[in-house]
């Protein structure tokens, strides 16, 4: 491995960690010429995976555009940095999980909204509206209806449970 520094050669490993559960190495190394340190990440090498779009033409999987797609989506919401991260590193994981060489957009978007949805309603609400590309606003009450009625059902379970009359 090459310093990023003075472009030697010659390093010594100085760390190494587990990350993302396991799935990418961690090492933190020193250049024996400078004496500088860097980290470098080592992970398997992706699969050769394609995605299928809705006009048909088929590309490589890039897992940065589901990053780019669930950031957009959660901008300005508070939603912790390592659970997106986790939530990233889960649906990729699920995409290769299914064992296919070739997987539609289609498919990959109803995995990312199936994380959003429990992630934050809000950024699902906008991820689905491109995703889904409402028309009007029908399209967008059709959407958020089902959220609605499981939040409800999840107040009255809540009452239920903290009436005095219950058998907890």
């Amino acid at each position: 491995m090459k310093c990023p520094y003075c472009r030697n050669d010659n390093d010594k490993v100085i760390d190494s960690r587990s990350g993302e559960n396991g799935f990418v190495i961690r090492r933190r190394r020193m250049c024996v010429s400078c004496e500088k340190r860097f980290t470098t990440y080592e992970r398997v090498a992706e699969l050769d995976l394609r995605v299928i779009k809705k006009d048909g033409a088929r590309e490589v999987f890039r897992p940065e555009k589901i990053r780019q797609g669930l950031e957009r989506a959660c901008w300005k919401r508070p939603i912790a940095t390592d659970r997106l991260e986790e939530a990233i590193h889960e649906i990729v994981q699920e995409v290769y999980m299914l064992n296919e060489s070739e997987i539609g957009t289609d498919q990959v978007g109803e995995l990312v909204m199936e994380k959003l949805v429990d992630l934050d309603e809000v950024a699902y609400i906008r991820f689905a509206s491109v995703y889904r590309q409402f028309k009007d606003i029908r399209d967008f009450v059709d959407e958020v209806r089902p959220i609605l009625d499981r939040n409800q059902l999840r107040v009255e379970d809540d009452q239920v449970a903290a009436s005095p009359n219950s058998n907890s």
